[in-house]
């Protein structure tokens, strides 16, 4: 144990709800929230604008790393400054912590900065011994929901603060109930929960090697607070932070909460809605709620709520208050809110609220909505939708056409559509998915433990649990299809199979989730894709108007383009000619022109490639109509598309062998004829073949060695546009040379291109404006950029080649151990996911900083992957690159992004001041 650090002595660790700094301004708000996390700094905000909120206090982000930082240790004046704000949650209250006659019950739950939905850990009821309960009962007058709140609290601080296996508490509740005629928890009588308790604090005591529960309500406090700080650093929170790009020393608050009650009967309950539907973006009240129950019950769907309107009937007083407050908080925050309340004998609590989750079409509608209804103008509604949330939009749905076999309905809890094969343990989807298969994880209810999963998973299926469950918020969150609360399915994970509706289904076996309509169907259904709708559009419209950057696509075929196109490319950025040549026809006349003894054989080959590339083109520049088109010649890898030498020797082998059991002279001589032509095969195979076929014989060193190869292309373009041009079509051709790394080689390959343009141009009778550029790919090229630049119109950075020559990785084998280096914090990402700014992204900025003051007037773009990936849209768009290009479905992504990254340099702002009205005055 480390000596607190001596410069934290007499440091604010701990602030009470009521004299916590909530701040005025956005920029103090964010202050607040960064200091207190969401949650303290919501609470403190309820506080002061007179909200039905629970006495409490926060103990600061601050603490939380103070602790990390010293070794586990409380940093000095931390319990002090807690035991002094619990005096005075005490005189709110009336009760008093650890008092056996009168007794202060408290909840501890953490709160970050950035919302983290069960991530990290709670302690309910906090403050129970024997007679702080026996109190409880005497307070209440109710002997049953005191010792069924000292059992909650044994098996949560037991699994969160002790670290034993929640199952085992669930165990022993499991046996109690089975003993009662209803087999519930609420069937369970006093002294049956009596003896849950003792049961449960046994398990401690044993597995604890003769460590008491601990029955002293401050060592509690004192343990609770401890265990939430360390559940910043547990795996799934670690998990979570790494899928969602949160930072890892931003540390969590702790609120520490007097405890309100919602299982002391039926004018009781707990619940979490949204001020509107978190899937669809509905402006209504959305949500669940359980009467006599605690908030865990909602959340951990243990029991499956009823929605949020029929509060209506069951609490009709209590339910207008709701509505109202509901109201007032998305007025005051401009945005949708998630609250959770408890009601406690009829009267109203607040325990939280926070900016609501959503699926990434509620999104929009929301961002849309806010703006018509006047709360937020249009350069806010661009901010709140997050660039990768357009993903769920442009997922497939079941084909409505399409014969369906239902095995189980639930509730829609996020909506998409997937096909997997069942999986029934996180592990089993984390293994089959590290394989590349489709999963759909099975599970009674899903916990935080499963997030990697959830990850993994195309789709998850809970039988219990309701549309705020874990299950239900987390895949919300991802975009991943979830239909929640499918109570007819009989699941055994241990045997690997369920039971619903006559149907047996076992691991491997195939299914597809429908999470808008919440449906499990039956094997592999087709899907659609969906209809982006007018709300869409209209935010894409404000996007557009605010970035600088374009954005065009990644297309091959003409239906890639077409395709492009209507997500609002605005050109293709890179085409790759190497990929027209996959089939049988193609791939062999590909073969024959890289095995060609001399030129002839070669150019022979080439003709009649010429017709079929030129068609390619041909449909390319028409669906393109009007927007530049950029052609990269032919960069095959050439093993790519030569005979694989194992089976080329195998069946050396076979002839060879075959031949010494001929039993006749013809036979014979069939057999010579196949073993020489194999043998001659093989030998050509052997002669191309390459250690590293990526920095082999590919891109402009086959143009320059044969350059009847470039001829062919460069022919195939300038035809296809002359034909369209001819027919009306605004061509706008971009020849791009692959590979370059000494400016010589773009010199000679311009040469030709140009050459063969004349030719075509003098054969039809007519010109086309078209570049000439080059792709950036080797990190000489971007060191030699100003002598490339003087042959070259545009610059093209590939970087999903450059990110393996600045590495020296192969994507294809680094990923067996580059998760393990994001794991361990080597590598903050995989930089073949997200732009590596520091090593390959200054390479980036060399090259176009030393093109252009070469060629001033030079277009730069970025053509790999990357260009889809917010994170480095931002990099690019602060590079000064003129545009991005992407694969089709991402191209709404980018453009999402690199507005967002227009908005946070000031471009294009909006100067109207926010009309947000503070929370006291909403």
């Amino acid at each position: 144990m480390l000596t607190p650090d001596p410069t934290d002595r007499a440091h604010r660790w701990v602030y009470s709800f009521d004299d916590a700094p909530v701040g005025d301004t956005p920029e103090e708000k964010g202050e607040a929230k960064a200091l207190l996390g969401g949650k303290g700094a919501g609470l403190a905000a309820m506080t002061a604008a007179g909200l039905p909120v629970p006495p409490g206090l926060t103990v600061t982000t601050e603490a939380c790393l103070a602790y990390r930082r010293h070794g586990s240790v409380f940093p000095e004046g931390l319990w002090s400054q807690t035991r002094e704000a619990l005096h005075g949650i005490e005189e709110a209250t009336g009760k008093r912590f650890g008092d056996p006659e009168n007794p202060l019950l408290l909840s501890v739950r953490s709160g970050a900065a950035v919302s983290m939905p069960g991530m990290m850990d709670t302690v309910l009821n906090l403050g129970l011994n024997d007679e702080t309960a026996a109190g409880l009962a005497a307070q209440t007058g109710d002997e049953r929901f005191a010792f069924d709140a000292y059992r909650r609290f044994v098996a949560m601080f037991g699994e969160v603060v002790m670290g034993l296996d929640g199952a085992r508490f669930e165990r022993v509740l499991d046996r109690a109930k089975a003993q009662t005629k209803g087999g519930r928890d609420t069937d369970l009588s006093p002294d049956q929960l009596r003896d849950v308790v003792a049961r449960s604090k046994r398990l401690v005591f044993g597995d604890q090697h003769g460590t008491p529960f601990p029955d002293d309500p401050e060592e509690q406090l004192r343990q609770a607070i401890a265990a939430v700080f360390r559940s910043w650093d547990n795996d799934r929170a670690r998990a979570y932070r790494r899928v969602h790009r949160i930072a890892d020393d931003i540390g969590t608050g702790v609120t520490v909460q007097a405890m309100v009650f919602g299982n002391m009967g039926w004018d009781s309950g707990t619940g979490v809605a949204f001020t509107r539907d978190p899937s669809t973006g509905e402006n209504e009240l959305y949500g669940e709620y359980l009467l006599n129950a605690q908030g865990e019950d909602v959340v951990a769907g243990t029991r499956t709520p009823k929605p949020i309107a029929g509060m209506a009937d069951d609490l009709p007083e209590t339910y207008e208050e709701f509505r109202e407050i509901a109201g007032r908080l998305e007025a005051a925050y401009s945005d949708v809110q998630d609250v959770e309340f408890t009601v406690e004998r009829g009267t109203l609590w607040l325990l939280q609220t926070r900016t609501a989750k959503r699926s990434g079409a509620a999104a929009v509608r929301v961002a849309v909505d806010l703006v018509n209804e006047g709360v937020i103008d249009r350069a806010e509604a661009v901010r709140r939708v997050a660039p990768g949330a357009l993903d769920a939009l442009l997922h497939p749905t079941v084909d409505p056409e399409a014969e369906v076999e239902v095995l189980v309905e639930g509730l829609p809890a996020s909506p998409g559509a997937a096909t997997g094969r069942a999986v029934f343990t996180s592990d089993a989807a984390e293994a089959a998915a590290a394989e590349g298969g489709a999963v759909i994880l099975i599970r009674q209810e899903t916990s935080p433990d499963d997030f990697d999963g959830l990850v993994a998973a195309q789709a998850v299926v809970t039988a219990r649990g309701g549309m705020t469950s874990h299950a239900a918020v987390v895949a919300r969150g991802m975009g991943t299809p979830c239909v929640a609360g499918a109570d007819a399915l009989r699941i055994d994970a241990a045997q690997g199979r369920l039971t619903a509706g006559g149907h047996t289904v076992v691991a491997g076996d195939w299914l597809t989730v429908d999470g808008a309509t919440g449906r499990v169907l039956l094997g592999q259904v087709p899907t659609v894709e969906p209809t982006l709708g007018d709300d869409f559009h209209t935010l894409m419209g404000w996007a557009d108007d605010a970035r600088r950057l374009g954005v065009r696509a990644n297309a091959d075929t003409a239906e890639d383009a077409a395709q492009a196109r209507e997500f609002g490319a605005e050109g293709i950025g890179l085409c790759r000619t190497e990929h027209m040549f996959f089939g049988d026809e193609r791939l062999a006349a590909v073969r024959e022109m890289i095995l060609a003894d001399g030129s002839g054989a070669r150019e022979a080959a080439l003709r009649r490639l010429l017709p079929l590339q030129r068609a390619d083109f041909d449909g390319i520049f028409r669906a393109m109509d009007g927007l530049p088109v950029t052609v990269r010649l032919l960069d095959p890898p050439l093993h790519e598309f030569l005979p694989d030498l194992l089976e080329l020797t195998g069946e050396v082998a076979e002839l060879k062998m075959a031949l010494k059991g001929a039993e006749t002279l013809a036979e014979m001589d069939r057999l010579l004829d196949a073993s020489d032509t194999a043998r001659a095969l093989l030998r050509q195979v052997e002669r191309l073949q390459e250690s590293n076929p990526m920095l082999g014989l590919r891109g402009c060193r086959l143009g320059l060695l044969y350059p009847e190869i470039t001829q062919m292309q460069a022919r195939a373009v300038f035809e296809a546009a002359a034909d369209c041009a001819a027919d009306g079509v605004d061509v706008q051709p971009e020849i791009m040379v692959p590979l370059v790394s000494v400016a010589a080689e773009l010199a000679d390959q311009e040469a030709v291109v140009r050459a063969v343009a004349d030719d075509v141009f003098s054969e039809r009778g007519g010109a086309i404006d078209f570049l000439v550029g080059t792709m950036l790919e080797l990190p000489r090229a971007c060191l030699t950029a100003g002598e490339i630049a003087e042959h070259a119109e545009f610059f093209s950075f590939g970087t999903n080649d450059l990110t393996q020559t600045t590495f020296g990785l192969s994507r294809d084998d680094a990923g067996r151990f580059l998760s393990a280096y994001v794991d361990r914090g080597v590598l903050s990402d995989d930089p073949f996911q997200t732009l590596d700014q520091e090593g390959v992204g200054e390479l980036v900025r060399l090259g176009t900083d030393r093109g252009r003051a070469a060629r001033p007037a030079l277009k730069v773009g970025v053509c790999g992957e990357h260009g889809g990936d917010p994170a480095s849209v931002a990099f690019f768009h602060r590079a000064g690159l003129d545009y991005v290009s992407c694969s089709p479905y991402r191209v709404p992504v980018a453009r999402l992004a690199a507005a967002h990254a227009a908005l946070a340099d000031g471009d294009d702002r909006e100067t109207e001041e926010e009309a947000r009205p503070a929370l006291a005055e909403a």
